[in-house]
C-alpha cells in the first residue's frame, strides 16, 4: 500500500542504474535495485563495498536531481552529512599517529584560549567522544561566523559547557566539526584547516573524490538533496513502528531540548524546516561534522585505507578499535557506544564478538567497517529518510544482502 501511495505522488521517470559488482555479489546489486523498484529510494544513491582491500561493489542509480531529470552518474557527489565526522576522526588519528597530539592531551595544551569558562580539563578524546559538554552554543551562529574560522574559534572559546565535561556524552551535531577543525589548526605543523589537511594528506595522494570544502568548479556534479515527503515518512513508519515511536518522541520534545537546540543552532544551516544544504556556499565550508561532499566510492575508499593500515599504524588502529564510552547520550536520548570520533555497533553475525565501527549520517547515509573481516561498506543518498542505520530499511536491506553473499 505504501509503495502504491508513493508511486502515485511522484512523477514517473525511468529507473536508471550503473556500476559493477564482482562475481558472488549479485544479490547486493539486486537489493540495491530493489530499493528503487519498491519506491523506498525515490531519488538517487550510491553504494560501495571493499573486502580485504579489494573493491567488490560499486553501484549507483536514480537521479541526482529528479526535477531536472538529471541522472545519478559515476562521478555524482552528494552531501554525506554526519558520515563526515568519521572522515574528520581519521584525520585526527593521522595526527596522533604522527605524534602531533595524543587523545589524552588537554585541548588547551595546543589551543590555550579554549581553557576559558570551565573547559580547562577537556581532552581531545572528550571532544572526539562528544563528552566536551558543547552540543550547541548559546550564541546564535550566523553565516558570518560560520564562514570565518577565527570567529568560530572565539565563539568556542567563550562558550561554557552545558554539562560537566568528561562525565556524560551528548552528540555534538555541528559543534564537533568546528572543534575538530580548531584542533587540526592548532596541532598540524602547517596549521591547515581540516578541509585542507584532508585534501592534501588523504584525498589528493590517493585520488579520492571526497571534499570538506568543495571548490565551486565542482558544483555541477553535486546531487540535489530532497527532504522526505509526508508519504515517504508514513511508509517508513508502516514498515517499522519503532521508528514511528522514535519520531513521535522527537516531535513532541521541547524546543529547549539539547537535540533541537543543536539542530537549530544556526538559522543558516537548516535541514528540518527547509533544505539549505543545497547552497553552494555551504558546500564550500570546512564543516567536518555535517557537510562533507562525496559518494559511496570515495567514502569507502577512505576507510579502506584506514582499515588496511595505509594512513595510520597498527598501533593507532588498535587504539581506535577500543570504545571510550557506552551509555545513554543525553542529546540523542538513546544508548550509544562511542570513541575517537566513531560509533561502535554490534556484530552482524551471532557467532562473532567484535564490534563494527563507523558513522551514520542524516537521511540514511552510512559508512561501516568490519575490522575482523576487513570489510568497508558505504552508502549515500540524496533522498532523505526518516532515520539512519537499523532504522533505515534501505540500508539494512543492503547490509543483509552483503553478509548473506559473504556466507555463500
Amino acid at each position: 500500500m505504501s509503495h502504491f501511495i508513493i508511486d502515485k505522488l511522484h512523477t514517473k521517470l525511468p529507473l536508471h542504474f550503473g556500476g559493477h559488482v564482482e562475481a558472488g555479489y549479485k544479490r547486493v546489486r539486486e537489493a540495491f535495485e530493489q530499493n528503487f523498484r519498491d519506491g523506498w529510494e525515490p531519488e538517487g544513491a550510491s553504494l560501495a563495498v571493499f573486502v580485504k582491500g579489494r573493491k567488490v561493489v560499486d553501484l549507483w542509480g536514480g537521479y541526482a536531481d529528479k526535477q531536472a531529470a538529471r541522472i545519478w552518474k559515476e562521478d555524482t557527489i552528494t552531501v554525506a552529512f554526519s558520515t563526515t565526522k568519521a572522515v574528520a576522526a581519521a584525520c585526527i588519528a593521522m595526527l596522533a599517529d604522527q605524534g602531533r597530539l595524543k587523545y589524552d592531551d588537554l585541548v588547551s595544551k595546543y589551543w590555550p584560549g579554549f581553557a576559558k569558562n570551565g573547559k580547562a580539563n577537556v581532552t581531545i578524546e572528550w571532544v572526539m567522544s562528544h563528552m566536551a559538554g558543547l552540543p550547541y552554543l548559546d550564541t546564535t551562529l550566523t553565516k558570518e561566523m560560520i564562514t570565518d574560522h577565527n570567529l568560530m574559534r572565539k565563539a568556542l572559546e567563550n562558550e561554557a559547557p552545558k554539562r560537566p565535561p568528561g562525565r556524560h556524552t551528548g552528540y555534538h551535531t555541528f559543534t564537533y566539526g568546528w572543534l575538530v577543525d580548531q584542533i587540526v589548526r592548532h596541532t598540524d605543523e602547517k596549521h591547515r584547516g581540516i578541509g585542507q589537511f584532508f585534501r592534501e594528506e588523504v584525498a589528493k595522494p590517493n585520488g579520492i573524490d571526497f571534499h570538506i570544502g568543495l571548490d565551486h568548479s565542482e558544483e555541477y556534479r553535486v546531487a540535489r538533496v530532497v527532504l522526505q515527503t509526508v508519504a515517504g515518512g508514513f511508509a517508513e513508519v508502516l514498515h517499522d513502528f519503532k521508528l514511528g515511536l522514535a519520531l513521535l518522541k522527537f516531535f513532541l520534545s521541547s524546543e529547549e531540548s539539547p537535540l533541537k537546540k543543536s539542530l537549530r543552532n544556526s538559522p543558516w544551516i537548516d535541514v528540518l524546516d527547509k533544505c539549505t544544504v543545497n547552497d553552494p556556499e555551504q558546500h564550500a565550508l570546512e564543516q567536518a561534522a555535517a557537510i562533507g561532499i562525496g559518494n559511496a566510492r570515495s567514502l569507502a575508499s577512505i576507510f579502506n585505507l584506514l582499515v588496511n593500515g595505509h594512513i595510520v599504524s597498527e598501533k593507532t588502529m588498535a587504539l581506535l578499535q577500543k570504545p571510550v564510552i557506552n551509555t545513554t547520550d543525553y542529546v540523542l536520548n538513546e544508548q550509544t557506544v562511542k570513541g575517537h570520533g566513531f560509533f561502535y555497533y554490534p556484530p552482524i553475525r551471532d557467532n562473532e564478538e567484535h564490534l563494527l565501527m563507523g558513522h551514520s549520517g542524516l537521511g540514511c547515509q552510512q559508512v561501516m567497517f568490519d575490522m575482523k573481516n576487513k570489510i568497508v561498506f558505504a552508502y549515500v543518498t540524496n533522498g532523505m529518510k526518516a532515520r539512519e542505520y537499523v532504522f533505515c530499511r534501505n540500508y539494512m536491506r543492503l547490509q543483509n544482502a552483503l553478509y548473506s553473499a559473504l556466507e555463500v
